[in-house]
């Protein structure tokens, strides 16, 4: 496959991937900032949650100056002159789509031209009018359906295989952006390992929520959402969709399945990462703390992508 098709179809998922992550962050923090803050900051805070997770908080006060919780949901949702909004990520995704138009689907193609359409139309009616949490969940059906839509009519070739890595890439990255910043919020390290309180309740059931594993983890544990079962689930448990280990187990077997051997650095680098995983236990994580952990982990999975990049998707 030409890699410049790789690249299109690779992008093509990874910001179908984006824009729906994008929506379960700001669902999560629209919800909790709607709720009594107990001390611990105002609603706007809450909302300001997606601005440290994605790096833009300096662009948005370039742009709009103070924290502003209108401004705030249409720089993220339907902003077109901010790159990292939905509405950008999945005008990217069409147009991903669109110059890979003969390596797709009709079902596929369909699917992402009519999401398009979609937000564009939504744009034009404004948040306040249709709603945030409406809007984030049709940005969560919509991916469902293209994911759908993709699986069951595809063949299952390498276009298929570099759709996949682009979901798996994205996912793995923003489940570990999402836990560190809900670790931060939930309190100090100490407290946030055995915090009881309403707070820490919240925050990590709307996390588990935002990446659609709380019936997971009401399934594995018995215990109230806390740091250490929330971790474990979430970085460890390879039954659950949304894991990091589950993603890297899924990238490293596409990998190992895509034929050549100038992708050698990205399979090493997926091999490495998925035994890392494979034999960590939750203790040995804690023990060196959740935060670090988790901060020296990010920049391996932006390494792995840029090892894909430059194995696979690069130009000769």
């Amino acid at each position: 496959m030409l890699s410049r098709t790789a690249s299109d179809l690779y992008w093509m998922s990874r910001y179908l991937e984006r824009a729906e992550n994008l929506a379960r962050m700001l669902d999560v923090s629209y919800s909790l900032s709607l709720m009594p803050q107990d001390g611990r900051g105002d609603g706007l805070h809450e909302l300001a949650m997606p601005l440290l997770i994605t790096g833009t908080l300096e662009d948005y006060h370039e742009r709009h100056g103070q924290l502003d919780a209108e401004r705030l949901l249409h720089f993220f949702a339907l902003d077109a002159a901010n790159p990292a909004s939905i509405y950008s990520c999945l005008g990217a995704a069409r147009a991903s789509a669109h110059a890979v138009r003969g390596r797709i689907t009709a079902d596929m193609w369909e699917n992402i031209n009519a999401t398009w359409l979609d937000i564009r139309d939504i744009a034009q009616q404004g948040l306040s009018r249709y709603g945030m949490s409406r809007f984030c969940e049709w940005v969560k059906e919509r991916s469902h359906l293209f994911r759908g839509a993709t699986y069951g009519t595809i063949m299952r070739n390498d276009a298929f295989r570099f759709i996949r890595l682009g979901i798996f890439i994205e996912r793995a990255d923003n489940t570990l952006r999402l836990l560190d910043a809900r670790y931060e919020m939930a309190g100090d390290q100490a407290a946030a390992v055995s915090d009881g309180t309403a707070h820490a309740y919240y925050q990590w059931s709307a996390l588990l929520r935002a990446l659609s594993s709380f019936e997971a983890y009401t399934e594995i544990y018995r215990d109230a959402p806390g740091a250490r079962q929330v971790a474990e689930l979430l970085l460890l448990r390879a039954d659950v969709p949304r894991s990091l280990r589950a993603c890297t187990e899924e990238i490293d077997q596409i990998l190992a399945s895509l034929p050549g051997l100038n992708g050698r650095p990205a399979q090493r680098l997926a091999a490495e990462m998925d035994a890392r995983l494979r034999f960590t236990a939750i203790d040995e994580i804690l023990e060196e703390g959740l935060h670090a952990w988790l901060t020296d982990f990010i920049p391996l999975v932006r390494q792995l992508g840029d090892a894909i990049y430059s194995s696979y998707l690069e130009a000769a």
